[in-house]
């Protein structure tokens, strides 16, 4: 799946504000742009055109947003302008049961040799390249900013929505591809070429069901980078659903599992999960060299929490040499506990968190932290927090979990802008970890 795009035609483009045409022009303003409407002579200041045949140039790519009657007629039309990639937004195909004018189409892309992506999907964005066809404005969804992730979503709605989240958490992305009823181009295509796409670092992929299995695990299990999945239609409610949403069959669950678990895929349960696990591949450039998690916390319930979320994920508690507890005890006051987790208590204070950070980054017998701050305690400056902390040079795997509102979500900012990774809660940044441990270790 290779698409050129120096010279884009949106077929569909409309004088209106809000109509799904003028968003996608909008978008495209800034490339080498041609409004195709019949009924339009210009549309945002470009000439518009009857027909994609009328257009005086080469066209490398034509994006179709126009009524379910029209496309076939528009694809033909694009056939004998000689383009070959076309981006289908038009929904009403597949997926309400017309596999009739499906079939239409893929008679045409066998024919002349087409790649079309779609239909029924919300199309492609390159952060690096600043190509954005997506009909969603920036309004209502801000586009990160670039950066190594990659996204493959067979639900639109669902991938703009993760990138709404992403340029908010400053997360940065390299591509994003919508691919609908994958009429043509399907999940394994779109991994392929992200495979040797040097943007690329880490694969997010959201699918209901797969075009061809064999196909998939053969192309995923030669792909190095991590790949993260998030499946949906795992249950007999959720099959019926994907089968209305992209005409996919969801097929089941436990097979898909066992598929995901051989291709060396990384399986995410929950959304939230699925965004977090991402953040963390992205984020982290330090390898674990094993399970062993020391954490370090100002309260202990967290602390609890934390150390059953860490064997819930097979992850172990560490056990810090004799010279790593001796330092601890002699830099901290009698009363901090000093075992896993270490206690700093309510009244942790700045002094304590760097202390304890730095000796553990040192122990041998710790391979990865887990900082958790309460930052509603008086005695910790938050400010002199970040400054200091971001300071140590972290040559471990280190997460922070920060949970709290207005003061804890500031620090969580401020420590991201530092290259630390933070979550809210300790179950998401354990799950995460867990996540990236055994990829590494597999």
């Amino acid at each position: 799946m290779v698409l050129d795009t120096k010279h884009i035609a949106v077929v569909g483009a409309s004088r209106h504000k809000g109509k799904i045409g003028h968003t996608i022009l909008k978008q495209l303003l800034n490339k080498i742009v041609y409004p195709v409407n019949p009924s339009a002579k210009n549309i945002l200041k470009k000439k518009c055109y009857a027909s994609v045949k009328d257009i005086p140039a080469k066209i490398d790519l034509a994006v179709v947003a126009v009524p379910i009657q029209f496309v076939i007629s528009i694809i033909e039309e694009c056939c004998q302008k000689n383009i070959k990639n076309i981006i289908i937004i038009t929904s009403g195909f597949g997926e309400i049961g017309n596999i009739e004018e499906e079939k239409k189409i893929k008679e045409l892309v066998k024919k002349y040799e087409l790649t079309v992506i779609g239909p029924n999907c919300l199309g492609i964005l390159d952060l690096h390249e600043k190509l954005d066809t997506l009909f969603l404005p920036e309004d209502n969804l801000h586009r990160p900013d670039p950066g190594n992730i990659s996204l493959i979503s067979q639900s639109g709605a669902l991938g703009g929505a993760l990138l709404d989240l992403a340029s908010q958490q400053r997360l940065g992305f390299a591509k994003f591809v919508s691919y609908g009823n994958a009429l043509d181009v399907n999940e394994t295509d779109i991994l392929e070429f992200l495979s040797s796409d040097k943007k690329t670092e880490v694969i997010g992929l959201y699918i209901e069901g797969l075009k061809n299995g064999k196909e998939f695990l053969k192309t995923a299990q030669a792909i190095k980078k991590p790949i993260i999945v998030l499946k949906g239609g795992t249950t007999v409610a959720g099959t019926k659903a994907a089968l209305s949403h992209t005409g996919s069959l969801a097929g089941d669950a436990s097979v898909y599992e066992g598929v995901f678990k051989q291709a060396g895929l990384i399986q995410a349960n929950l959304l939230s999960d699925f965004f977090k696990i991402l953040k963390i591949f992205s984020k982290l450039k330090i390898k674990p060299e094993g399970k062993r998690i020391q954490i370090i916390t100002n309260g202990g319930g967290f602390g609890i929490l934390a150390s059953d979320a860490l064997e819930k994920q097979g992850l172990i508690l560490a056990e810090m040499n004799s010279s790593s507890t001796k330092d601890l005890q002699r830099l901290l006051p009698q009363t901090v506990i000093v075992k896993n987790p270490v206690d700093l208590l309510g009244d942790a204070t700045v002094e304590r968190y760097e202390q304890a950070v730095i000796t553990v980054l040192d122990d041998k017998n710790v391979d990865a932290i887990l900082v958790l701050v309460l930052a509603q305690t008086p005695s910790l400056d938050l400010n002199d927090f970040v400054k200091k902390i971001s300071a140590i040079k972290m040559k471990k795997p280190v997460l922070f979990v920060i949970t709290g509102n207005k003061k804890a979500k500031q620090v969580c900012r401020s420590l991201e802008k530092k290259n630390m990774i933070t979550f809210s809660f300790p179950e998401q940044a354990v799950k995460a970890l867990g996540a990236y441990i055994s990829h590494y270790l597999k």
